[in-house]
Parts: C-alpha cells; sequence; structure tokens
C-alpha cells in the first residue's frame, strides 16, 4: 500500500462534529522505542514521569528535558513489544534521540526509531473498533502485530508493525468499511481539543515542561527519585516559578494560512499590538477558521483580544481548557 495516497485530507468545517470513525495515518509522528536490561532504570533517570509504577495496561505522558529543564520531548510512553516506547512528533524524534543517548554508553540499552506504522483510530466508535482487535481491555493492549494505546474517549493509538497495519487497513469489516482514511489532520484537532501537548522541532528546549501544562494531565511526578532537570521542575512547582502555560486559541473568522507556516499571535495592550508566541499546533477548519495551542503568560485575562499577529481584521479568543492547571498530584 501507498500510505501517502491512500490517506487524504479530512475536510470538516468548525461547526460540524468528527466522523463515527475515521483511522488516520499518523505519518508526521513517530516512536522512540527503548529494549535492554536497563530500559526501565534508564528511563526513569531521564524523564519526567514515572516509569517504575508504570503497568503494562497503562500510558502516561511525560517530557524529557535538558540540565536547565527545558523540554526536548512531550510524549506519551507505554510498554511496547519487549520494551518501552514513546510517542511524540517526528520533527521532534531526530534531536531527542541524540540527547536521549547522551548517556545511554553507561547502561545496558538500546535506543532507537521505530519502523511501526502508527495509525490513529477516532471516533464514538474507536472504542468498539479496537475492542474487536484484541480480547484484552487495558487501556494498552497486545494487538496482532503491536499495540493498543487509548488516548482518550475518542481515540486510540495503534502501533503495528507494516504487514499488520497493512491487513488491518485492507481488511477493515463491512461495519466499518465506510470510515474515511483521512490524514494526521483529525488527529491533530483532538489534540488541541483535549490541550494534550504537542512540542514540534521548532518549539524543542523553550519551555519547561508546566509551560506545557504537563503537571495537570500526569506528566510529572513529584515523588520519584532523580531525572534530568528535575531542580527546574520542582523549582517551578514549590516556589511558583512558572509563568505561562498552554492555551487553547481559536479565531473567530476565516483567516488565510499557507500549509505549514508558523503562526504567530498578538495580543492587544491598549493601542498597541504585542507578540505572545507561535502556535505550538493548528488545525484549519474547511470554513477557515483556525484553532490552536499557545504558550502564554498565565495571567492574561480570559477576555484578553488576540489576532494574527499584524493582520487587520483578525479576531481571536480563548477557549477554556478540558481540564483545570492544578497539580496533579
Amino acid at each position: 500500500m501507498d500510505w501517502n495516497t491512500h490517506f487524504k485530507p479530512f475536510a470538516l468545517a468548525s461547526n460540524e462534529a468528527l466522523p463515527e470513525l475515521a483511522i488516520s495515518h499518523l505519518s508526521q509522528w513517530g516512536l522512540i522505542s527503548m529494549l535492554g536490561e536497563d530500559k526501565k532504570s534508564y528511563l526513569q533517570g531521564q524523564v519526567t514521569c514515572d516509569v517504575v509504577s508504570l503497568n503494562q495496561e497503562q500510558s502516561t505522558l511525560g517530557a524529557h528535558c535538558d540540565a536547565k529543564g527545558k523540554t526536548w520531548s512531550a510524549f506519551r510512553l507505554f510498554h511496547h513489544g519487549d520494551g518501552y516506547a514513546m510517542f511524540q512528533p517526528q520533527s521532534a524524534i531526530a534531536q531527542e534521540l541524540v540527547e536521549l543517548k547522551k548517556y545511554a554508553i553507561f547502561s545496558k540499552v538500546t535506543i532507537e526509531q521505530s519502523q511501526d506504522i502508527l495509525l490513529g483510530v477516532i471516533g464514538h466508535q474507536a472504542q468498539s473498533f479496537v475492542d474487536s482487535l484484541s480480547e484484552q481491555r487495558g487501556d494498552v493492549r497486545k494487538v496482532s502485530g503491536g499495540t493498543a494505546v487509548k488516548i482518550s474517549q475518542q481515540r486510540w493509538l495503534l502501533a503495528l508493525d507494516s504487514s499488520a497495519a497493512l491487513q488491518l487497513v485492507e481488511g477493515l469489516s463491512e461495519q466499518y468499511s465506510g470510515a474515511p482514511l483521512c490524514d494526521n489532520s483529525l488527529w491533530t484537532l483532538l489534540d488541541i481539543l483535549e490541550a494534550n501537548p504537542v512540542i514540534e522541532d521548532f518549539a524543542q528546549n523553550q519551555h519547561i515542561p508546566q509551560a506545557v501544562n504537563l503537571q495537570a494531565i500526569g506528566g510529572i511526578s513529584f515523588s520519584k527519585g532523580c531525572y534530568t532537570g528535575q531542580e527546574t521542575v520542582a523549582r517551578a512547582k514549590y516556589r511558583g516559578m512558572n509563568k505561562r502555560e498552554m492555551i487553547i486559541v481559536e479565531s473567530e473568522k476565516a483567516e488565510t494560512l499557507k500549509p505549514n507556516e508558523h503562526v504567530n499571535i498578538e495580543r492587544s495592550v491598549g493601542d498597541n499590538w504585542r507578540a505572545v508566541g507561535s502556535l505550538l499546533t493548528y488545525f484549519q477548519y474547511s470554513d477557515g477558521k483556525v484553532i490552536g495551542q499557545l504558550i502564554a503568560p498565565n495571567n492574561l485575562e480570559d477576555d484578553t483580544t488576540l489576532r494574527l499577529a499584524s493582520t487587520e481584521g483578525s479576531i481571536w479568543k480563548m477557549n477554556p481548557l478540558p481540564y483545570s492547571l492544578d497539580d496533579e498530584e
């Protein structure tokens, strides 16, 4: 199968509901796999989440930071095959591999990019579809050729070898034969709506984990042992040093954007406009409206006026997050 031609962009207007079921080829995402005798202890000393307590039926969000607490990657971690897998944007993986391998020479561990095909199962029927693939009922399940991971009520990730992925897509049962095969865009939309941070290469090494809300969604353990960048992460929690947060912003009118361009947002300050930052990721509806993730000062008023940078007539608003920003622990 030519994966790049069978999976098409899915047109969705801002007032339309998601399809009941869609299968997305996550070509803009990848996995880093970690194998070997020391995989658990090595990873535990590198990332913000608690690897030791993660059981076979669980996944967790997490971050990998530099020594100053700046984020190289925000990922979802789960058991996969004989080791662990870290699911994250494809563009971040090259630098993340370099950083993650820095001290691996001292441990019995193999760290590499997986060649698995990644598929997203999206919609209200996602649960029943995945239930049909496995007799297991945990949030992480072994399926033929790989692993299924629950992301949310409307999303599952499938990490499969190429033959299993091909068999799944070509063998969709009659019950699901009408499910559209789509590109990454619907997956991106749900990351935005669910406020799961997406750290592409251009945003690496810029923000501490709390600035992308990982403390609120189970991505930081404040009770585990030491890890790279822990001092900064702990200070942000106990001394209130973090001054930024990830918010959801949405345009109220259609915007003219070029494919894959960096979208810069400004806020109104009196009669002037001041830069806030670039969207981490965004989705453009078929009617031209745009929704995205933005790192912003955490003292912005809810009614702050936003706009596309240097664009007269552009009007954006802040949407409420689907969770509280209080620390989970």
